[in-house]
């Protein structure tokens, strides 16, 4: 897939998705894939626009929302998902400030040839976010582009739509089975394995440890059966611990992530990896020692491996 950080000159005639898409849900998702369709029927590029950052870091940065995916973690899925180009804005106070009107011109119509955009049906973009569909389907038929919504996604009995908040939430309640159903796959972090104090090595439960961003959206502290994939590719069953691991330490100024692979020796530092919760175990919670500790983490282990075992 090839990456731009404006729009080309020279584009081919494009089948274009605009917006953050930030955790590529499934509501996500039916957009993406209904413009690959129609660019393939219709013989149009199919383009992604989004953005560097997530435009609250600019609009209101007190009330930025924790991200569900990094950048590097969007464009592989967009490109998995048949996205042929992907034009990621710098998202400043200039793009803030550009009229709805503006953008479509400037993107859309003279930067990309657009001659389909796919949106959801809640779309809004441009300064206050004045522009919706409706702007969108006045300028088509000026500009002669074809404008397509989707509706949200609904799983059956479900209360509200899949967004992005509503998976925060649900990262935020442990409830990381729900969030796999929402994204269409494991929630995942990636990182650079660090070397940490090295006690798990002491207690017989070695694990990788793994820096997360303050802007990243974590799971709730607690124990969780996951995935762990290496830089190579290699996939390996864990248990997963994030936490302030209170056994130790009393009064910890933030959680950290740690993961336990199974049926794996070997040195992981520096390696670049990817951590994907599968199912909640268990809240974290102070031991009384090492022993007691130990004796849990056992029992950790083996129904990590169990559900491991279950959903692969």
């Amino acid at each position: 897939m090839l990456v731009l950080d404006s729009p080309p000159a020279g584009s081919p005639p494009s089948a274009v998705a605009v917006g953050v898409f930030d955790g590529v849900h499934v509501g996500h998702q039916q957009i993406l894939a209904r413009v690959v369709e129609r660019a393939t029927a219709e013989g149009l590029c199919p383009t992604v626009v989004t953005f560097d950052t997530h435009p609250a870091f600019t609009l209101r940065p007190q009330n930025a929302p924790l991200l569900l995916t990094d950048l590097g973690q969007k464009l592989d899925i967009f490109d998995a998902l048949g996205l042929e180009r992907a034009v990621v804005l710098p998202f400043g106070d200039r793009l803030a400030a550009t009229a709805a009107e503006d953008f479509i011109n400037e993107v859309l119509v003279d930067g990309l040839q657009a001659k389909l955009v796919v949106a959801g049906v809640d779309f809004h973009f441009g300064s206050d976010r004045q522009g919706s569909t409706g702007t969108l389907r006045i300028a088509g038929a000026r500009y002669g582009f074809d404008v397509e919504t989707v509706d949200l996604y609904h799983f059956p009995n479900a209360p509200e739509p899949v967004s992005s908040t509503t998976i925060r939430r649900a990262l935020a309640g442990s409830r990381v089975a729900d969030v796999t159903q929402m994204l269409g796959r494991p929630y995942a972090i990636r990182g650079v394995v660090i070397e940490g104090d090295r006690r798990g090595v002491t207690i017989g439960f070695p694990t990788a440890n793994i820096p997360v961003s303050t802007d990243r959206a974590w799971p709730a502290d607690g124990v969780y059966a996951g995935l762990f994939v290496d830089s190579d590719g290699t996939r390996y069953g864990c248990a997963i611990n994030i936490g302030r691991r209170p056994t130790f330490f009393e009064h910890a100024e933030h959680s950290i992530l740690e993961a336990h692979l199974l049926d794996f020796d070997g040195d992981l530092y520096g390696h670049e990896v990817q951590v994907e919760f599968l199912s909640f175990l268990r809240s974290e919670r102070r031991f009384s020692g090492i022993d007691a500790l130990a004796a849990q983490l056992k029992k950790d282990v083996e129904n990590a491996r169990r559900i491991v075992a279950e959903l692969i």
